[in-house]
């Protein structure tokens, strides 16, 4: 009993000094310990293998003149807390200490105090730490205890409880924030994580109940729970704290490597301003490497602002998306909803490469052998939505057609859909995928449409300018005079000084009789840009058709919500053109988005 009382007593005599130079002592060791609490309190130990601490709460930082003046006794270092019975790398003496309930040790946290707040005398403390280790083990002296502590490395460090620490918190945010994974009045533990990481973590039933709704249901609903302890084994120990810290303070901690799991934890105990924060941080840290990874956890968390904010930045950065090492860990619903858009900034065949990748890592995860048949078996629909018909036939030779994932009778039917007119259908998308946002926009150039306009294998040519960058991604052309008809056609747009070819499709249109125009789309947006020469030209191979008259050299498209001014300059070919000028021919309709 009286060496308890000694290193007690010896353990509150150590300086701060000392024991920030490790200055050794033949006195009891004078322990620093590691976790800070918010505002400076003693955490508790968070291990679900270790007794839960009673933190008696001390004051931080900004308070140290109050408790130096109220509390000589103060340890200095982290832990200043002077809170009750503390066992630090505690030996098998004190592991039945451990498993009081959590209401005793809020109790023990609060220890008596003597008329005026004045801390319990030493030798109260000592019958209370003599009672404690009785309890531990009646037929066993205490120098006994303290001889099997010192030799198994273990210390019993009594500190001496701080009181009237509520006078030190001007406000109801400091205290509060003071209560954050403490002991101190603490009626309720959850065990958080799984196996090892198991980590017990102190709360208050009011504090809880007062943020979340679906806390206040669980302590005070109809069918809520009496345990002093509660299992949460699908939370991280680190997205819990970040939300109790939230409630507790308004404070936001979260991280590149949490604030998903902040974002899980918040949705599942409906905090929805802790969910707001979470989601602004994944925007601000939005980038290419990882939109893939974010657009799967914003379609699994149903976050649909963010899952639009990823699907635009791979729209815009689609080479640079499909690189990430994330790519290959979505699910097949994301990709899915990716090969769907029509506004991907890349060609066709690197999206089959970037499907092939995802398909190797999908079979592995589905623990299948990576076989040509297995690839298209876990590829599902989105095989179907990659658009071979956009590729040029030497891409689709070098790639998709040697590969075994299409069929024999898909690649046959592909390569004759590449080099025969009229073209076969074929079981893929040959829509054009444009990269551009916006609304699309055309002109006409033409006022008027007649009759009987011939073709010889000679292309219809015009020249023109424009007054801002644009760019062109179809032309609408006239179909047959004769009623519904078929037509081939190959579109370009040439670069007028060079005679560079900056884009082309030779594609189909069907037309049914009447002087509309039908459009005709390039594969890839062509970027045309101010005050440079260019000639679109069309090839078609078909029947006498409509062609426009009256036709104008300048025409102004006006954007209906800015009112924005595109000005396009038409002049004649020279050339070859098959008759069409600026007075009158085919290519009436330029299809482009600023």
């Amino acid at each position: 009993m009286r060496r308890c009382v000694y290193l007690f007593k010896q353990s509150l005599r150590c300086s701060s000094s000392k024991m920030a130079a490790g200055e050794n002592s033949n006195r009891a060791p004078c322990l620093n310990f590691p976790n800070c609490g918010p505002l400076g309190n003693a955490q508790p130990s968070n291990s679900a293998h270790s007794s839960p601490t009673s933190n008696g709460g001390s004051m931080g930082s900004t308070d140290g003149a109050s408790r130096a003046a109220g509390n000589a006794n103060t340890h200095s270092g982290p832990d200043a807390s002077g809170g009750a019975d503390v066992a630090v790398r505690a030996s098998p003496i004190t592991q039945n200490s451990r498993r009081q309930s959590a209401s005793q040790n809020a109790m023990a946290a609060l220890a008596p105090t003597a008329v005026g707040g004045t801390p319990a005398s030493a030798s109260n403390m000592t019958a209370t730490s003599a009672a404690t280790a009785s309890s531990v083990d009646t037929s066993a002296s205490l120098s006994s205890v303290v001889n099997s502590t010192a030799s198994s490395a273990s210390v019993l460090v009594f500190r001496e409880p701080v009181y009237n620490w509520q006078a030190t918190k001007s406000t109801v945010k400091e205290r509060f924030a003071f209560l954050f994974n403490n002991e101190v009045l603490s009626d309720v533990h959850f065990l958080v994580g799984k196996g090892m990481g198991v980590q017990r973590i102190p709360a208050h039933r009011f504090a809880l109940a007062v943020g979340s709704a679906v806390f206040d249901a669980m302590f005070n609903g109809g069918m809520a729970t009496t345990s002093t302890e509660i299992e949460l084994p699908d939370v991280e120990p680190a997205a819990f704290l970040a939300l109790l810290k939230f409630l507790y303070s308004d404070e936001v901690q979260i991280g590149p490597e949490t604030v998903m799991t902040t974002l899980y934890t918040a949705k599942k105990y409906a905090v929805p301003a802790l969910e707001a924060h979470c989601v602004e941080f994944l925007k601000k840290n939005l980038r290419a490497d990882n939109a893939f990874m974010l657009l799967t956890q914003a379609r699994l968390f149903d976050e649909p602002q963010l899952a639009s904010l990823c699907l635009e930045n791979i729209d815009k950065n689609t080479a640079d998306a499909l690189a990430a090492e994330g790519f290959t860990d979505i699910d097949l619903d994301t990709l899915v909803a990716v090969l769907e858009r029509d506004t991907l900034g890349v060609r066709e065949v690197r999206l089959f490469a970037a499907a092939v990748r995802w398909a190797e890592a999908e079979t592995q995860r589905q623990q299948f052998q990576p076989t040509p048949e297995n690839k298209r078996r876990v590829l599902g629909k989105a095989l179907s939505l990659i658009r071979f018909p956009l590729m040029t036939i030497e891409e689709f030779a070098a790639g998709p057609a040697q590969s075994g994932i299409l069929t024999d009778r898909e690649v046959v039917s592909l390569f004759l859909h590449f080099t025969v007119n009229p073209k076969p259908h074929v079981d893929f998308i040959d829509r054009p995928r444009c990269c551009l946002r916006g609304k699309e926009c055309s002109i006409t150039r033409f006022g008027q449409v007649e009759s009987r306009w011939g073709y010889s294998g000679t292309s219809d040519r015009i020249r023109f300018s424009v007054n801002r960058r644009i760019f062109v991604v179809g032309f609408g052309l006239y179909g047959s005079i004769h009623g519904p008809t078929d037509y081939q056609v190959n579109i370009q747009i040439i670069h007028t000084d060079s005679n560079t070819v900056l884009g082309q499709n030779d594609t189909g249109f069907s037309c049914d009789g009447s002087p509309s125009t039908f459009r005709v789309m390039f594969k890839e947006p062509v970027e045309i840009l101010p005050s440079v020469n260019y000639i679109a030209c069309a090839t078609l191979k078909g029947p006498d058709s409509h062609y426009g008259t009256k036709g104008m050299r300048k025409v102004t498209h006006e954007a209906p919500a800015t009112g924005t001014k595109t000005c396009f300059t038409f002049c004649y070919a020279a050339g070859n053109n098959n008759g069409t000028s600026v007075e009158d021919g085919q290519i009436p309709e330029v299809i482009f988005y600023t």
